[in-house]
């Protein structure tokens, strides 16, 4: 990532209670994920949840980029 990038993260982060909430639930879902990466067999269960935590993930994702975006103009 830009160091740009991350100069707009931290700023964001500590300005914007929405962007930080984001934040904190990529990390918290790139654990979760993490997780399931390391076993080596997903029951059905764990594999539709896995799926679900990587679209959440993205989702966030793709917001906080739009807000580090707009806070570049």
């Amino acid at each position: 990532m830009l160091e740009k990038d991350q100069d707009s993260i931290q700023r964001l982060s500590e300005e914007n209670p929405r962007f930080r909430k984001l934040h904190e639930e990529h990390l918290l879902f790139e654990k979760q994920l993490q997780e399931y990466d390391d076993k080596s067999y997903l029951s059905d269960e764990e594999d539709i949840e896995r799926k679900k935590i990587q679209k959440l993930k993205l989702a966030g994702k793709d917001e906080m980029a739009l807000m580090v975006k707009a806070s570049r103009q």
